[in-house]
Formats: structure tokens, C-alpha cells, sequence
């Protein structure tokens, strides 16, 4: 029982996936956002069960990659794309396309660098990235932002998101040992968190999360630009 608990985690993952993906598929993007939210759940959860029982396997490590790729790399990018991105034809496909490219390369970067890559994540987190997308579904369905109407903003921020994914930015992992946290990058952090939640605050659930996701994503831009120009002084 204890090997299947985490296993069952890892599938709950994907099955959250599948059902955004039913959800987009129905036009319910507000119920295909939150499952993604819930695979983000699924997916932390399976980790921390194996430990604690110490039954981590490479089985259970493949299975959390491949359900990953369809939870937070497929399951996102069709979700952006029903969306808005389907109303810049080739463009919107492509960007669409790239999020789910960029975030395959994240997952096997990731584990091909396991042992290398030590106190950071290299390039956002494809949950992270995932998130920011279903986070910001979710906001600018509540507030009603015409999307249109911004140009191309809109395939311009998949797009930044689906990069960092690959990027060689790096992003502490918060357990005390590695990345040196730089007050600049923790002061921009919490401006963009703060003018999120500002000017979402007629969504305000939705804000704080768009807000938080969001931020850790600028957050890891501006402490590794911080730590290039301390290197080079």
C-alpha cells in the first residue's frame, strides 16, 4: 500500500489534466483553470508521500514526468489557446505549440540535471509556468479584459512564460541552502504581486493568485540578473 499511495497521487495528477482538458474542450475555462490548480496539488503531494514513506522509485519518477508534460505543458498551452489564443491564427497555434515544447524541455532538463543542479531550479518550474497560466485565465475572465484589444501582449506573454521554462534563469528553491536572495529582487517581487492584486481587486481570489505566480516568475528574472552583476563586479 505504501508504493501505490504516491503512484496514485502521480495518476490523480494527470486525471486532473485530462478533465482541464475536457473542460476547455466543453468552453468551461474557469473549471479547466482550477484543475490545473488541483494537478499542481496532486503533484506535490506524491513527492512528499513517497519520502515519507521512503518509497521513491525511478518508476514513480517517470510516470510524474509524463503526467506533468500533460497536466501542466499540453493541458495549459490548449487552454491559452481556447482562450485567446485562437484568435491570432497561425500565431496563437504556434505560441500554443511552443508552451508545450518548452515545457517537455523543462521536465527533461530537469531530470537529466538531478544531480548537477543543486539549491536552484533551472528555468520556472513547468508547474509554475502552468499556473500563471490558469491564474491569469482566471483574472482576466473575471475582470473582463478584452484581451484583443492589447495587440499581441497576450501571445507575447505565453510566449515569455514558455521560455523561462527553458531559460538558464535561476530560481531558488527556498530551502536554505544554495541561491543568494537579493533584497532588489524581492522589493520587484512584491511590487508586481501588489499591483496585480491592486488592479484585479474586483477579483480578488483570482488576483492573489495570478499575483503570486507572477511574481516568482519576475522574482527569478531580477535575483539572477542581481546575481550576474555581483559576479561581475
Amino acid at each position: 500500500m505504501k508504493k501505490i499511495l504516491p503512484n496514485l497521487c502521480t495518476s490523480l495528477n494527470l486525471v486532473f489534466g485530462m478533465c482541464s482538458l475536457l473542460f476547455t474542450f466543453k468552453g468551461e475555462l474557469v473549471m479547466a483553470s482550477y484543475c490545473i490548480f488541483f494537478a499542481l496539488i496532486a503533484d506535490g503531494l506524491d513527492g512528499r508521500i513517497a519520502r515519507f514513506f521512503g518509497v521513491s522509485s525511478e518508476l514513480g519518477k517517470e510516470m510524474d514526468s509524463l503526467c506533468d508534460l500533460g497536466s501542466f505543458g499540453i493541458a495549459p498551452a490548449i487552454l491559452a489557446y481556447e482562450f485567446a489564443l485562437s484568435g491570432f491564427g497561425l500565431l496563437g497555434q504556434a505560441v500554443a505549440i511552443l508552451f508545450a515544447l518548452c515545457g517537455m524541455g523543462r521536465l527533461a532538463r530537469f531530470n537529466v540535471n538531478t544531480s548537477v543542479v543543486h539549491g536552484y531550479f533551472m528555468g520556472l518550474a513547468i508547474p509554475a509556468g502552468a499556473c500563471v497560466v490558469a491564474s491569469t485565465v482566471l483574472l482576466f475572465g473575471a475582470v473582463d479584459l478584452p484581451v484583443a484589444e492589447y495587440g499581441y501582449a497576450y501571445p507575447a506573454l505565453i510566449a515569455a512564460v514558455a521560455y523561462l521554462m527553458i531559460s538558464k534563469v535561476h530560481y531558488p528553491d527556498f530551502k536554505g541552502a544554495g541561491e543568494k536572495i537579493y533584497l532588489i529582487a524581492k522589493i520587484a517581487a512584491g511590487l508586481i504581486f501588489a499591483v496585480t492584486v491592486f488592479w484585479g481587486r474586483d477579483a480578488i481570489f483570482y488576483a492573489i493568485l495570478a499575483g503570486v505566480f507572477c511574481a516568482y516568475a519576475i522574482f527569478g528574472i531580477v535575483n539572477s540578473l542581481c546575481a550576474l552583476f555581483a559576479k561581475e563586479d
